[in-house]
């Protein structure tokens, strides 16, 4: 076998640089390609052990958090991220009440005044449609912009980090997975439509299980389509059927299901739902009859009607790691877009 003549120690800038992501915004995950994605998770996995400690990779950048919906994992660990990477944190919570949009102030316009203020923006908000017309007025007049979830199309960071979740436990090329999105709720699933468009540009294989009346948005669909992904979708399926999916399956997604408690079509949801429930005994059987295990995905927070609370603490549980490689993930991610020192 041959040396290679260049060899040379890894070097964070360069990784970052191969991502090639700087001055970019993040908004859905099809825009990137598997390369690009490749190397902001080898930058993820050589910035882990500083995950707890800090660096001065983004001395003297700050980060605006703009968020006109409640978050508690999707800020703080951008936040995080961005001290550990030695910068520094702007952080709005009630744009409604607290700024200038309280007196009328259009999106447009508050993004660009944030934008002489910060050095990259993560913004999530209720309306998709007002967002991507906001972005399509400001051209180059704005930071760069992290999606943090517009309305039920698309959340990026947490796609991404549910991806390198996988790609840091699971044993085997993403390429090589097969991995189930179930929820009787696709049309609102963003973060499980937002991992399955960046898994499946990766080159896994996506299953979709859920409701007839409630299916993926047509824009993701095309998206799918478009970069050639492999997929198949299964609808209406009973508990029998959806465990039966997962005999095959290296990775079980659960973006979250939920209705308040006044809706009218509660009930018939809630039957609904019973068909995506499964058990820690479940699991247990499939990996007696299977010899795998599966791991189980969740966007959290959850609802404890959606799955056996039991799994929490077993081999199988993996949406609490997901927190873990969060900080990492999203450190590399504001490394690549805002460029280091």
């Amino acid at each position: 076998m041959p040396l290679a003549i260049d060899l040379k120690p890894l070097n964070i800038k360069d990784v970052l640089n191969a991502a090639d992501m700087k001055g970019k915004n993040m908004i859905f995950l099809d825009d990137w390609t598997r390369e690009q994605l490749a190397a902001l998770f080898e930058a993820a996995k050589l910035l882990e052990p500083y995950s707890r400690t800090q660096l001065d990779l983004l001395k003297g950048k700050i980060l605006y958090t703009l968020f006109f919906q409640p978050s508690t994992r999707t800020r703080c660990s951008h936040e995080a991220a961005m001290h550990r990477m030695g910068g520094r944190v702007v952080t709005e919570t009630d744009p409604l009440h607290n700024s200038a949009m309280a007196k009328n102030e259009s999106l447009h316009d508050g993004i660009r005044v944030i934008s002489q203020y910060a050095d990259v923006l993560v913004l999530r908000h209720g309306d998709a449609d007002e967002v991507f017309a906001a972005l399509d007025r400001l051209g180059p007049n704005a930071c760069p912009i992290i999606s943090g979830g517009f309305g039920h199309v698309t959340h990026p960071t947490q796609g991404l980090l549910d991806i390198y979740t996988a790609y840091r436990v699971i044993d085997k090329p993403l390429d090589e997975m097969r991995i189930i999105i179930s929820t009787p709720d696709l049309s609102r699933a963003r973060s499980g439509q937002s991992f399955a468009l960046g898994a499946a540009r990766m080159g896994a294989h996506i299953v979709y299980t859920g409701a007839s009346e409630l299916r993926t948005p047509q824009v993701m669909i095309d998206k799918l389509k478009t970069i050639g992904a492999s997929y198949e979708e299964h609808f209406d399926l009973d508990r029998k059927g959806n465990l039966e999916l997962m005999e095959k399956a290296d990775l079980l997604y659960l973006p979250g299901s939920s209705l308040k408690k006044e809706d009218p079509n509660r009930d018939d949801f809630m039957k609904k739902v019973a068909n995506h429930h499964f058990s820690l005994e479940d699991l247990q059987q499939l990996k007696k009859k299977t010899g795998r295990a599966i791991g189980i995905m969740h966007s959290l927070p959850r609802n404890d009607f959606e799955f056996d609370q039991a799994i929490d603490n077993t081999e199988f549980q993996l949406y609490f790691k997901q927190i873990g490689y969060s900080v990492p993930l999203r450190m590399a991610l504001l490394g690549a877009i805002c460029g280091v020192n």
